[in-house]
């Protein structure tokens, strides 16, 4: 898309971003290209394992959900094997490459250049993110990013909101589905001058499935419904000088149920963030934003016969506020060398409020903890090409603290308090660094890399509990941060532009991490925790000595005309290593680490004509730290069917989990299980302004 500016700065050209310098006269106004993304990919990514997510397939799932999309890149996973349907939201944080073992992202999670990741609890809110509104999603496997930012551990997840170009000026798109669900969506764009703006809303609700499985469950335990909502803004401006203005705002609403009496759950939250973005000769961006969030969420317990549910913790508002800036530079180097220098700065704070020691029926006391974490760091990166070799070196250097730490617990029915700890403050300096080579040799480029990276406590692990069914988990406010060493190689084969191949073997290691680890069976009353049953269990977050992964990535994509087929696969081979309390651990693997996971998508699509047949597998996991109880494999198929109705009209049939497989999500103590979406089915229609 072009928009006439009337400045003396450049013209920014190409679907790649390239940069050209024009001569303006005083009567010739000078073209501009707003693109509405941010700085160029560094040449040096070419070195690393990256796999794109395009538009297409981001607006042809059968769930339209981003995290169902997600899983289209075998390896990456959530804690929960359930959707944001119907998965509790803390159980959502994202990892790669079998580093899981609690439920926070070990992925730096980013749209647009803003942290993602919620503030207090490190989960990702899926239902803020409609896909339609998105041109993409990259995906790097492997951490030490150092100009993507902290906290890529296992890998980053980049969102690249689209423009009008990718989106066209109109959509709209609403299904009827099972359970009487209803799923609408509507993105609307346009070209003003010198820029642009995008609008996009989506709605979501439905009576919900039943979670526990049928042979397990009893008068307790009933469907789990929920409710969703998203909007969000964006423009997108040339202000003269080669400089363009985005600014984004957006916001989300997420109700769910549990399917158990005593465990709504809820979560808001809104986005406002402004970049400035150059492509000059000194190419530079500035980014500041800020993030509010809030959360509630009841927890109850079922007695064994599952007739009765009984409230056992209530989070009736868990707050937190996250807000950050960075800036970056591109020098012009010259002699084959990209230079990019800059700084990030991200404070985050919340505290959990919550009533638990229910005595029949109602609570008795009212616990309050919570505080503040800063990480501020410069990094560079540099990469190098000179003919078939692209070289690239990144390093980082972060101070991290925490701040404000405290635990206030006290009777509803007044008196002194019962706690009033005040944690001690803490702070340290990370170093990490990144480093890759890729050589192209005709069509198959080799790749090697190295990367050290780390990841800082959320706050929800440091200060708030929570409990799944009858298991019970404390938090730790004396976490270390995790850190990761790693290295992999690779290579990429591509056959004219009809078949991709790629294939990464991978190793790493990440000392200090932090796992729920069991302490005591129950019965009995344990900090921070409460009375936990014979039923349950009791565990805390504690850093291991270490978890350590191998394994190997296979992703392959080849299209004839309008057909092409995709397909990924990860075989990880995970251990934990373990010493003192968490000695039982040792060699074990990490909770809910699959050692296969694979993805295949056969699609025919021409305009609104055609359809896609997706197939998953997952493979055996545990559910918990100690082995003892195993989800079991699974394989799913979702499918896809559009028909034209007009040249913008289509009707859509959808399907998920086609074959109605039993996907187990979680085992509770006494053998309770869980499973994930049943079979769901979708009638809809589809509106496209050309």
């Amino acid at each position: 898309m072009k928009y006439l500016a009337y400045s003396t700065g450049l013209l920014l050209a190409g679907p790649a971003l390239a940069q050209e310098v024009v001569p303006a006269t005083a009567s010739e106004p000078q073209e501009v290209i707003v693109t509405g993304r941010g700085l160029d990919v560094p040449p040096g990514e070419a070195a690393y394992d990256v796999v794109t997510i395009d538009r297409e397939r981001l607006s042809n799932t059968a769930s339209g959900r981003l995290e169902d999309v997600l899983r289209d890149v075998a390896g990456i996973a959530q804690f929960r094997r359930s959707d944001s349907r119907s998965a509790h939201p803390t159980s959502q944080g994202i990892t790669l490459r079998g580093l899981g073992g609690n439920a926070s992202s070990r992925a730096l999670v980013v749209l647009d250049g803003v942290p993602q990741t919620d503030p207090f609890g490190g989960w990702v809110a899926f239902p803020a993110y409609l896909p339609d509104r998105l041109a993409s999603v990259r995906v790097t496997r492997g951490g030490g990013s150092g100009f993507a930012g902290p906290g890529a551990l296992a890998g980053t997840v980049e969102l690249i909101s689209g423009s009008p170009g990718d989106l066209g000026p109109l959509q709209l798109r609403a299904a009827y589905g099972s359970r009487d669900s209803v799923d609408a969506a509507a993105v609307a764009t346009a070209n003003l001058t010198g820029g642009f703006v995008t609008a996009a809303a989506g709605y979501a609700r439905g009576d919900g499935f039943t979670p526990i499985v049928a042979e397990d469950r009893g008068p307790a335990d009933r469907p789990a419904p929920y409710e969703q909502a998203s909007l969000a803004l964006r423009s997108v401006f040339d202000i003269g000088a080669g400089t363009e203005l985005q600014a984004n705002l957006s916001g989300f609403r997420d109700r769910r149920d549990r399917g158990v009496d005593y465990t709504d759950v809820s979560s808001d939250g809104a986005d406002a963030s402004i970049r400035l973005v150059n492509r000059g000769n000194w190419a530079w961006s500035a980014l500041a934003y800020l993030q509010t969030r809030s959360f509630a969420s009841g927890f109850a317990s079922v007695n064994d016969a599952r007739t009765a549910a009984t409230a056992t913790l209530d989070q009736y508002n868990v707050p937190a506020t996250g807000i950050g800036g960075r800036f970056e530079i591109a020098p012009p180097v010259g002699g084959g060398v990209t230079l990019r220098l800059g700084g990030d700065v991200r404070n985050v704070s919340g505290r959990t409020q919550e009533l638990y020691t229910f005595v029949s029926g109602a609570p008795t006391r009212q616990r309050v903890a919570g505080g503040e974490s800063t990480t501020g760091g410069g990094f560079a990166d540099a990469s190098f090409e000179s003919g078939a070799l692209t070289l690239n070196l990144s390093g980082r250097v972060d101070r991290w603290t925490i701040d404000n730490g405290s635990l206030v617990e006290r009777t509803l029915a007044g008196g002194p308090l019962l706690t009033n700890i005040a944690f001690e403050d803490r702070s340290g300096w990370e170093a990490t660094w990144r480093a890759g080579a890729a050589w192209e040799a005709g069509s198959v480029t080799l790749r090697a890399a190295g990367y050290r990276g780390w990841r800082l406590p959320t706050l929800n692990e440091l200060y708030r509990p929570f409990r799944a069914g009858a298991d019970a988990t404390a938090p730790n406010a004396e976490l270390d941060p995790e850190r990761l060493i790693g290295a992999e190689a690779g290579l990429d084969w591509r056959l004219a532009s009809a078949v991709t191949l790629r294939a990464t073997a991978y190793w790493s290691r990440v000392d200090n991490a932090i796992a729920n680890v069991t302490v005591a069976n129950g019965p009995g009353t344990f900090p921070f925790a409460g009375f936990v049953s014979a039923a349950g269990v009791y565990r805390q977050r504690q850093n291991l000595d270490a978890v350590e992964a191998r394994g190997v990535e296979l992703d392959g994509r080849v299209v004839s005309g309008a057909l092409s087929l995709s397909a990924s696969y990860a075989y990880t081979d995970a251990r934990v290593h373990a010493s003192g309390l968490a000695a039982p651990l040792n060699e074990l693997r990490p909770a809910q680490t699959a050692e296969h996971q694979a993805s295949a998508t056969l699609a025919w699509f021409r305009d609104a004509l055609g359809g896609s047949l997706t197939a998953r597998y997952i493979g055996p996991q545990f559910e918990d730290d100690q082995n003892s109880r195993t989800l079991a494999d699974a394989v799913t198929f979702d499918a896809v069917v559009s028909a034209p109705v007009t040249a913008a009209l289509s009707l859509e049939a959808r399907a998920e989990n086609l074959s109605d497989a039993r996907v187990e999500a979680t085992i509770s103590g006494p053998g309770i299980v869980e499973r994930a979406t049943p079979r769901t089915l979708w009638l809809g229609i589809r509106y496209r302004m050309r």
